[in-house]
């Protein structure tokens, strides 16, 4: 029986999948006529729809230089005798040791066994075959490659798996440390292609749930969008998107599963409250099954973050509601402007911006802020809401409410109401140490309660209250720059005077 009838019959071609890239073969043998046979023998094989390509070398030197630069060869047929007797040992030891290459399989060939005796060469060397070139026929050899490219493709499949799950858990922290469902969705987009190694394009959306306090409930709504579809965001609805990524979406949300197109990916997610998050990315290239795995275990991990992020906003909503509802119960009681907490906290929020504080620092001090008069609430209604100008008595009252409001506030141990209790202590404290209730001075003051200190002289200046009328702002900034170093940390003054424009823009709204 024939080497081609013995081939056909045990060996059969695997079925073609179109485009597959080559196997990388490297020849390394000091015999031109040797690299000609190998590659008239082996002209036609396939494996998984992948040919051959080789690369040729001619001695252990050459090969080196090729191994040592990035390349994915997967075979390697190396003789032993070459510009030295033991070259190719020396070859495949500085493969393993020196490049570190250890999924490359290694097929030693040799046409004197003498020089490198099987039993020795398989204990000292990392090779995963020894061969007499005697011994290699066509059939001996087709199967020689079978099982090397077989094996090579194991292996790297275990290490795409290893590296897919190194670059999913650290997609995932990276999403874990967003802090609102805008970062969170601007980071699922991010990570989505770092996992993949592909330039997709696409948007993520929500749908919260009847039961949470966002907002939006019931209701589809963009959260974040690559370039190629930014545009979008602009009307954050679902009839704004392309036909295409409107009927992947729908489709999710009705089989409430992912699917994938060829060029695309609509992945779907539900948080246990009942919410609803898709991502819509459209590639490149078709997502092959690999990838599809990792995808499937990023977004389960995804909807974990989701769940919990969800949970940390209502929790933070229902905190700024609280604190809006406290003060409007204080500005009600104080006869004070309807707005004037709000913008406060806002104002606040700008100067720890420009002081550079980092973004959920920022958010706190905006709430925090918002507390500074807490402390108002234990003060008599006929000090607090007196028209005219206060009796020495009255003021000694009336200075009592930052330190009221500091015990209020610190009986909590939740984060924002400990941010306001140092707040509502400081914010009256002065530069220049002639301040209550502590008579602080300099950088003995909180940063905090200097920031709320600016911002709630600003306002009251330009606001109408029972005791006097608006300032125009341009007085009101002014009056701060004059007390710069004296009532005002004079740094916080530069910056406020230096962002006039956007101080103007909080009195637009």
């Amino acid at each position: 029986m024939s080497d081609d009838l013995v081939f056909n019959d045990e060996l059969p071609t695997p079925v073609l999948q179109k485009g597959g890239l080559p196997w990388q073969v490297l020849v390394v043998d000091d015999e031109p006529a040797v690299h000609e046979v190998t590659k008239l023998v082996m002209a036609g094989f396939e494996m998984d729809g992948r040919p051959l390509q080789f690369t040729h070398c001619y001695s252990a030197a050459e090969a080196r230089v090729v191994l040592s630069a990035p390349n994915d060869i997967a075979l390697i047929l190396l003789d032993v005798v070459m510009e030295t007797e033991h070259a190719g040992l020396d070859l495949a030891r500085c493969i393993r040791e020196d490049i570190k290459n250890l999924n490359v399989r290694i097929i030693l060939r040799t046409g004197q066994p003498g020089q490198a005796p099987e039993e020795q060469v398989i204990k000292d060397y990392d090779i995963n075959d020894y061969k007499e070139k005697t011994d290699l026929t066509r059939r001996r050899l087709i199967t020689v490659f079978y099982a090397g490219l077989r094996a090579y493709r194991d292996l790297m499949r275990i290490e795409h798996a290893r590296v897919g799950l190194q670059r999913s858990i650290e997609a995932i922290s990276q999403i874990y440390d967003s802090r609102s469902l805008r970062s969170f969705a601007s980071a699922v987009l991010e990570q989505v292609n770092m996992l993949l190694n592909l330039n997709g394009e696409g948007l993520c959306a929500s749908r919260t749930s009847a039961f949470t306090a966002n907002a939006t409930k019931g209701q589809i709504r963009v959260l974040a969008a690559t370039d190629a579809y930014s545009q979008l965001m602009e009307g954050e609805d679902l009839a704004n998107l392309p036909t295409e990524v409107q009927n992947a979406l729908q489709r999710v949300l009705l089989e409430k599963t992912s699917h994938y197109g060829d060029l695309h990916y609509a992945g779907y997610f539900r948080t246990k409250a009942g919410s609803e998050s898709m991502i819509y990315m459209v590639f490149p290239e078709s997502v092959k099954d690999d990838a599809r795995e990792l995808l499937e275990i990023f977004c389960r991990n995804v909807a974990i973050t989701y769940d919990g992020l969800l949970q940390r906003e209502d929790t933070a909503d229902a905190q700024r509601a609280t604190i809006s509802i406290l003060g409007g119960a204080i500005e009600k009681r104080s006869s004070e402007p309807s707005l004037h907490l709000q913008r406060v906290g806002n104002i606040a929020a700008l100067v720890a911006t420009l002081n550079g504080a980092c973004e959920e620092d920022v958010e706190l001090i905006r709430m925090a802020a918002s507390l500074h008069d807490v402390g108002k609430a234990c003060i008599p209604d006929q000090v607090l809401t007196k028209p005219g100008p206060l009796s020495a008595e009255e003021w000694d009252r009336m200075k009592t409410h930052a330190q009221e409001g500091h015990t209020i506030l610190s009986r909590s141990n939740v984060r924002v109401h400990a941010l306001g209790a140092l707040i509502a202590r400081d914010h009256h404290e002065r530069w220049d140490g002639t301040g209550y209730p502590q008579g602080l001075s300099g950088e003995a003051i909180s940063i905090e309660g200097r920031i709320a200190a600016v911002a709630d002289v600003f306002d009251s200046l330009v606001s109408t209250s029972c005791y006097k009328e608006a300032w125009p702002l341009q007085e009101a900034f002014s009056y701060l720059s004059a007390q710069s170093g004296k009532q005002f940390d004079p740094n916080l003054i530069a910056l406020l005077n230096a962002n006039m424009t956007a101080i103007e823009k909080i009195y637009q709204n």
